[in-house]
């Protein structure tokens, strides 16, 4: 059993990003944390190959900042880590990480399961799991809150989704590609082993040309970021009792055109 899981270093979320004055992203001096999201996929990667006997591989697409995301994921307990880099990669486009992703997956070549996070909370998304599973070929398996059962003999597993609905139980034959809730675990933290360990690995860095593979035209263009705009607030204390307080609200809701 082979399990390949995403990751990817992001800004923690209690860091205050803004657009400079020179039309950069910055978030200070806050460091990078491992993708939240991540945390989950990560935990489920480790349980899963061990279940079956195997082995967990992390991959991350991009420059060198996402080394600190796969070297938690070491310290975690993943046993390999491989970082995709190339000038033809495009940060901001789906398909392009989508098309390095496969490509990794492929050069592995003996990959059973490809696990990631719900989303990316850089980015906001999770098109481009959905697209990595279409370059695969593989069945997708989304909102996956709890695995089931895997049969590895047969080559199946069995999970259930959270959807809005409510709880959905399917069954797929593996390999598949899947992403995974919050609630499907409790990610463990670093051993003081781990993390020594971590800090010596030497990361491998694989490019398209090694992967086999050509990214399609950019379909993605940033043309400039901007600050949200301020947005000004009043409070106003009601006076009186419960009822009178209750009364004057509605009276200012309907002036308001609220109501």
């Amino acid at each position: 059993m082979h399990v390949v899981v995403f990751t990817r270093s992001t800004p923690d979320t209690a860091a205050k990003v803004v657009v400079d004055d020179n039309g950069n992203v910055t978030w200070g001096d806050a460091g990078l944390v491992v993708n939240p999201w991540d945390e989950y996929a990560l935990e489920e990667a480790i349980l899963q190959a061990k279940s079956g006997g195997g082995k967990a591989t992390v991959v991350a697409i991009g420059p060198e900042a996402h080394n600190d995301a796969l070297k938690h994921s070491l310290a975690m307990g993943l046993n390999e880590a491989v970082r995709v880099e190339d000038e033809a990669l495009d940060p901001f486009d789906s398909l392009h990480y989508a098309t390095a992703a496969a490509g990794a997956v492929n050069k592995m070549g003996d990959v059973d399961l490809v696990i990631f996070g719900k989303e990316s909370i850089d980015v906001g998304t999770d098109q481009h799991a959905y697209q990595t599973a279409r370059k695969l070929g593989w069945t997708m398996l989304s909102y996956v809150s709890r695995i089931l059962d895997v049969d590895y003999a047969a080559g199946t597993i069995r999970v259930e989704r959270m959807l809005e609905q409510g709880k959905q139980i399917v069954t797929s034959r593996l390999p598949a590609v899947m992403t995974v809730m919050k609630d499907i675990n409790e990610p463990r933290y670093p051993s003081f082993i781990g993390i020594r360990k971590a800090a010596k690995a030497q990361i491998p860095v694989w490019s398209l040309a090694e992967l086999g593979v050509d990214v399609p035209a950019k379909g993605v263009e940033i043309v400039a970021y901007k600050n949200l705009p301020v947005r000004e607030t009043e409070c106003e204390m009601l006076e009186g009792t419960p009822q009178e307080q209750a009364a004057a609200l509605v009276e200012k809701l309907l002036e308001e055109k609220v109501l």
